[in-house]
């Protein structure tokens, strides 16, 4: 023990302690012994309050991040909601405008043919199997659509219902060679028959046959439905865009482009009844039509013959 104190240690360790000794007396006739207490005391607890004040920052700001990230999710949530609304007024919008750009067609055509009783529809489908632009349309039965109906744009003829069912039909149209219809030239009244034709299909076009050889029809005439029990009379079908002479030189036809573009139309109206519609017998879509046209190309061969035989 006596070697411990004859140490430097031993005298480093007491020069320490008087040192400090000497300023607590300094500090209790200066500041007092409270303040120094707290300066010490200070000093000792400072790191530890700068960490705590470190993490709790942190934490704030973390909780302030959630708290903000769930306010902009609910922001956001708010203005889809806002967005689908309004996405629906415009669907809403342009459904409205559409229709009443329909009706007004159909108060137009209405005001011309007081005889017609129309059904307005809409193309809801392709026929992906016909090459001639059949489609589907979401009338039927319930709605008063039949078989045979016409159906018109406020262009023009598109063609007619060939099958119905209780809230669709399935509408072939004037680019179909099964179809034939009546019809004759305004200026001139020539008459003849429009039927689709397979070479003029792919153009948007169809013919009109057996026209007079002596027609004085011309390009830019315009063809109109001559009536009948199937399709009422003066339904616009399209202008002439080329005469040309038949295969056996006896008649002529007419190449015809149709007012009403068959192939890319939205919504038609079903010409439900009119005056002097009758109803058709047997299956045949145009029975009486497709019947004539045998009796009509016979009577040409005979004239055709005839003329021949003058000669």
């Amino acid at each position: 023990m006596k070697d411990f104190l004859k140490t430097k240690t031993f005298k480093l360790i007491l020069g320490l302690a008087i040192l400090m000794c000497a300023f607590m007396l300094r500090a209790a006739y200066t500041d007092g012994i409270a303040i120094f207490t707290q300066k010490i005391i200070g000093a000792v607890v400072y790191p530890f309050q700068k960490v705590s004040t470190e993490i709790s920052s942190a934490v704030t700001s973390m909780l302030q991040g959630y708290l903000r990230a769930e306010q902009l999710k609910e922001e956001n949530e708010a203005l889809k909601e806002d967005l689908r609304q309004l996405r629906d007024q415009l669907v809403d919008y342009e459904s409205i405008k559409n229709e009443n750009q329909l009706y007004q067609r159909f108060l137009d055509i209405k005001e011309q043919n007081t005889d017609f009783t129309f059904c307005p529809a809409m193309v809801i489908g392709r026929d992906a199997n016909s090459q001639f632009g059949s489609f589907i349309i979401d009338k039927g039965t319930l709605q008063g659509v039949a078989k045979r109906d016409p159906v018109i744009t406020s262009d023009g003829l598109v063609g007619v219902i060939e099958e119905v069912g209780l809230t669709y039909s399935r509408v072939i149209t004037i680019y179909d060679p099964g179809l034939n219809i009546g019809a004759y030239v305004s200026r001139t009244r020539d008459t003849g028959i429009v039927v689709g034709a397979v070479e003029l299909s792919q153009e948007g076009q169809c013919k009109m046959t057996y026209l007079p050889r002596d027609s004085g029809a011309a390009i830019g005439d315009t063809v109109l439905t001559s009536g009948g029990n199937v399709f009422p009379k003066g339904l616009k079908i399209g202008s002439i865009k080329e005469i040309r002479q038949e295969d056996h030189g006896v008649s002529l036809y007419a190449v015809i482009e149709p007012f009403a573009f068959a192939y890319g139309v939205k919504d038609v109206f079903v010409i439900t009844s009119f005056e002097g519609q009758g109803v058709m017998i047997g299956d045949d879509l145009m029975g009486s039509a497709a019947e004539s046209q045998p009796e009509a190309e016979s009577s040409l061969e005979s004239e055709s013959s005839s003329t021949e035989a003058g000669q």
